[in-house]
Order: C-alpha cells, then sequence, then structure tokens
C-alpha cells in the first residue's frame, strides 16, 4: 500500500493515477472531503500531515509514503520527527520527499528550513528514503494565465535569465519509481527539465500553444516584488527574486536525473504549455 500525501495538488494529481494505474493499492490524502478527481479504486482519507496523529490510522499497513509539504507546513508545526515515527510505528519500508533543489544551491535560505528539517528527519528515520529536490516548477507560468487570457500579455521579470524549469509530470513520474522500486533508497535527486529557457521563450512556447501572439512585457525587480507581496511571504520574496534573476550557476544547470530515472528525456516547457493550453484561453 502507498500513502500519498498531497493527493489533490500540482503533483498528487498526476501521482495518484500513475501508482492506481500500476495496480498499486493506493489511499489519497488531504484535509478536504474526497475529490471527484480521485480515480475509481484509490481509497481516500482525510488526514493532516502536520498533526502525526491522524496519520497514524492512515499509515497503519503502508508500505511507501509520499511527503509533499503544503501551505503553512513549510513555516511551521510539530516536529517532524513526531510524523517519521508514526510512520516507522505503522512499518512503513520507505518514503520518498518533496523537497527542493534550494536545499542544495542554498543551503542557509530561511525560506527552506522547514524542509531542511524534514531532510534531517528522513535521513535519521531508519527507513529507506529517496529525496526529491527540483528547480522551479513550469507550471509557475499559471500566474500568468489571467493576463494571457485577458491580454495576451505575460507581464515578468527577469526575462532573459533562463532556468531549467521542470515539468511537475516529471516529478510524480519520478516520485512513482521511488516509492515502487527499491534501486532508488538512499539516493538524493535533483529534478530540472530538459534545457533553460527564459521567461521570453515561456511566453513565446505559450503563444505556439495557443496559436495567436502573446507579448512580453518585463516588469522591473520593485514591480515585480510588489505583485507577489499580494500572495507570497515577505520573507520568501526577495529569495525568490534572487533565484530569478540572479541565480546560481548550478540552479541554471540541467540536472540528468529525471532522464537517469525514467530512461526519457525530461519533458520540454514547450510540452507542458501545450498540455495546459486550455488555461491561457
Amino acid at each position: 500500500m502507498i500513502v500519498v500525501t498531497g493527493a489533490t495538488g500540482n503533483i498528487g494529481r498526476t501521482l495518484v493515477p500513475l501508482l492506481a494505474e500500476a495496480g498499486e493499492e493506493v489511499v489519497a490524502v488531504s484535509r478536504r472531503p474526497r475529490s471527484p478527481e480521485l480515480p475509481a479504486g484509490v481509497r481516500h482519507a482525510r488526514a493532516d500531515l502536520g498533526d502525526s496523529a491522524t496519520m497514524r490510522p492512515v499509515l497503519a499497513g503502508a508500505d511507501s509514503f509520499f511527503v509533499l509539504l503544503g501551505g503553512e507546513l513549510n513555516g511551521h508545526g510539530e516536529s517532524p520527527h513526531a510524523l517519521l515515527d508514526a510512520a516507522v510505528h505503522a512499518g512503513v519500508k520507505r518514503v520518498v520527499l518533496l523537497s527542493s533543489q534550494i536545499n542544495s544551491t542554498r543551503p542557509h535560505a530561511p525560506s527552506h528550513a522547514r524542509l531542511r528539517e524534514f531532510e534531517d528527519a528522513v535521513r535519521a528515520s531508519g527507513i529507506g528514503f529517496t529525496i526529491l529536490r527540483p528547480g522551479g516548477f513550469a507550471s509557475n507560468a499559471f500566474a500568468w494565465a489571467e493576463s494571457v487570457r485577458t491580454g495576451r500579455a505575460v507581464l515578468a521579470p527577469f526575462g532573459e535569465v533562463a532556468l531549467p524549469v521542470v515539468d511537475p509530470a516529471d516529478i510524480a513520474e519520478v516520485a512513482a519509481a521511488a516509492l515502487r522500486e527499491e534501486a532508488h533508497a538512499g539516493r538524493t535527486y535533483e529534478l530540472t527539465g530538459p534545457e533553460a529557457v527564459s521567461p521570453r521563450r515561456q511566453a513565446e512556447a505559450i503563444s505556439r500553444a495557443l496559436g495567436e501572439d502573446v507579448a512580453f512585457v518585463e516588469l522591473s525587480r520593485a514591480a515585480a516584488r510588489d505583485h507577489m507581496a499580494r500572495f507570497m511571504p515577505e520573507e520568501v520574496i526577495d529569495g525568490t527574486l534572487d533565484i530569478l534573476g540572479v541565480p546560481l550557476p548550478a540552479e541554471q544547470a540541467v540536472s540528468p536525473d529525471v532522464e537517469h530515472v525514467l530512461r526519457r528525456p525530461a519533458r520540454p516547457f514547450a510540452d507542458w504549455a501545450a498540455r495546459n493550453v486550455a488555461a491561457f484561453r
């Protein structure tokens, strides 16, 4: 049995069907009632990853456990050791943690201290583990959906700064492999796309997917900061802008890990844009 937290989110909505189609018994965990998007045959459990007491009965009988921190859990909550102790008590044999590339490129970033605590707890648990450290998600481009729909324009800073954004579907496929296969135990994978692509080029890919012109409007750092302050914690904004505007060489490098695990190249941003074009119409 495989327990998947964040089952209805960006990664989980792909990961759960992948596991179910492979014949695995899957328990999809969320804090909300069962989503109609969950495949038939997948059991839903309403529990809170931040409250290990609610997770104990969910983990009973599980072989593998996918851990994805969402929302406020990235900032605070009970000790991650409480969750890992619950997994140990349940007899879980394998844990896959979704972390972030920042924990290798900027290991002292305050914004990711909580994820570092979870990485440490997973490694100390005695359970077989795999840690996934993706870079920026291709799906961050959903932030442009409204301006593309209403004005056929992408508004973003640092138009020529390229990063190898990763398709969430590739992250889900790597997670599925790590949850099912012993070969990934003890490994930490950095997950990127196959090439670095700038915001301007991402706008061009969305334009091609739509079959219509989409303009690129470059924002100043100050304007981008004002916009991000509407939905992002203050302590995270400047660090995010630093990565987007002045990335370290390691953050612009293409990792081979997606191809190594999946035996195929990582999906390019244009593929993600074509699959998700409805959001921009």
